[in-house]
């Protein structure tokens, strides 16, 4: 067997063949952010396991670790178990330590140069109590207090966030294991800038991760993925205290794909996530990308239908909103260069002053958590120059015959130098069972409860829209 085995490898070098090699398990990080302020860190590390039950130290770990979703594994002996784990955060601070110096003597030396030397009795955020000499001395803290001098790391306490295991195997000597476990106080989320062209027909896109951690640790040199999506955690109960989409090559990016029900983006290189540190990866780019400018009007956004017969003559009868909105509409698809599931994230767009090259911000939204092939809406901002005005013109109700009538004039004024089209949105808002009897335009049944008319206003002029809707029951 072995002299066929070194005839295959023989062989494979002859002819040029790449023999695959058995994969060899190294140290190294793992980190996996979720869009949910946790993240999952996988750590390989060698150890030393010197009796058959014994105790190893693990430091440097997260001091936000959920201690419960710990794992161990040694990939050296899989038969090594664990018999007890303990997570260690007592870490030093001032009050800890003087704390564990009560009883035991500490010198003081205050501004104006005296020192102090003695027992510690107690100590607060005002004063220190020493025995000094038989004495009791009390020295005021804050600015008075200059240095205190104090003996060796009292035992208990630690300078890093330490696990420490309790661990049973058959092979002593060196392990690689692997630790794997989940914290809080780090997460991400996506940004997008995007220019828009000078005739509001296309946009060139890009997108950028920012990674906040605040978890307690550094991350060296890890091996990067970010989830997208809303995973479902358990809450624990509240305490009563206390171009065409790409990376650029020279630095490889993100890889996505689809992840159980969720998107998993993979980071091609390695990269070190310190603690305290807000980093920005790109994402993606897409130039070109085709948008359609769309004015939108909804003369009573404030109203809706919300299950009950509505009466009352004067709901909805108040002034009307004036504002014409924009939107910016696109597709999400290979064809139009994107197609990449888009994390839920801020968009801000911008556009090129032509007379001085300057790019000048015009409006943001936010979008959601986008698969490939949806549409996407960014309302941006109000149109300044066209202006809507709604009001009723005739209300009638009949009770006996369960009949309610109701007539609207919606006024669009276009002060540009060109035409535009406007999409009128009408909440039917009264009861569930309408039917519009007249009307001065053509209109679509949106949905259950909204109409669309969609009109074209020319170039400084008024166009008026005129309904009439009846309510039966």
């Amino acid at each position: 067997m072995r002299t066929q085995k070194a005839l295959m490898i023989w062989v494979a070098l002859v002819v040029g063949v790449a023999v695959p090699a058995e994969a060899e398990e190294t140290e190294g990080v793992a980190l996996t952010i979720y869009n949910q302020n946790f993240g999952v860190v996988r750590e390989k590390r060698t150890v030393d396991l010197r009796e058959k039950v014994g105790t190893i130290r693990f430091t440097g770990v997260a001091a936000q670790i959920d201690g419960t979703s710990v794992q161990f594994k040694s990939l050296t002996h899989p038969g090594t178990t664990v018999l007890e784990q303990n997570y260690e955060y007592d870490l030093v601070s001032a009050d800890k330590l003087l704390h564990k110096h009560i009883d035991r003597s500490i010198a003081v030396l205050t501004k104006d140069g005296s020192r102090y030397k003695g027992t510690l009795l107690s100590f607060d955020p005002a004063q220190l109590v020493l025995r000094q000499d038989g004495n009791v001395v009390m020295i005021q803290r804050g600015d008075n207090v200059k240095d205190i001098q104090l003996g060796d790391l009292p035992n208990g306490l630690i300078t890093k966030p330490t696990l420490v295991w309790k661990l049973a195997t058959k092979k002593t000597g060196r392990h690689l294991v692997e630790v794997a476990y989940q914290t809080a106080g780090i997460g991400w989320h996506a940004d997008y800038n995007a220019v828009l062209n000078e005739k509001d027909t296309a946009l060139d896109l890009a997108g950028w991760v920012t990674i906040e951690n605040h978890s307690g640790a550094t991350y060296e040199d890890a091996r990067l993925k970010l989830i997208a999506g809303d995973v479902r955690r358990v809450q624990p109960p509240m305490q009563r205290y206390r171009r065409d989409m790409m990376a650029a090559e020279a630095a490889p990016g993100f890889e996505e794909k689809a992840f159980f029900e969720y998107h998993l983006y993979t980071l091609g290189r390695e990269t070190t996530v310190a603690d305290n540190q807000t980093k920005q990866v790109e994402l993606l780019k897409a130039a070109n990308v085709p948008v359609k400018k769309v004015f939108f009007y909804d003369g009573a956004p404030q109203y809706g239908f919300y299950g009950g017969l509505v009466s009352d003559p004067g709901y909805a009868s108040e002034q009307s909103n004036s504002k014409v909105n924009v939107i910016l509409e696109l597709t999400n698809s290979k064809r139009n260069h994107m197609g990449m599931a888009l994390p839920k994230g801020k968009v801000r767009l911008y556009k090129r002053d032509e007379a001085d090259g300057a790019l000048e911000f015009i409006g943001e939204d936010e979008i959601d958590h986008t698969p490939k092939d949806e549409t996407i809406r960014l309302h941006i901002g109000d149109a300044f120059d066209i202006v809507g005005e709604r009001k009723r013109t005739d209300y009638k109700v009949d009770t006996s015959r369960h009949v309610i009538t109701e007539s609207f004039e919606i006024r669009l004024r276009n002060h540009k130098e060109a035409p535009v089209e406007v999409l009128v949105k009408e909440t039917l808002y009264r009861w569930s069972n309408w039917e519009i009897t007249e009307a001065s335009d053509k209109h679509e049944k949106y949905d259950a409860n909204t109409a669309h008319f969609r009109v074209k206003v020319d170039n400084d002029s008024e166009r008026v829209i005129r309904y009439t809707v009846r309510y039966t029951w």
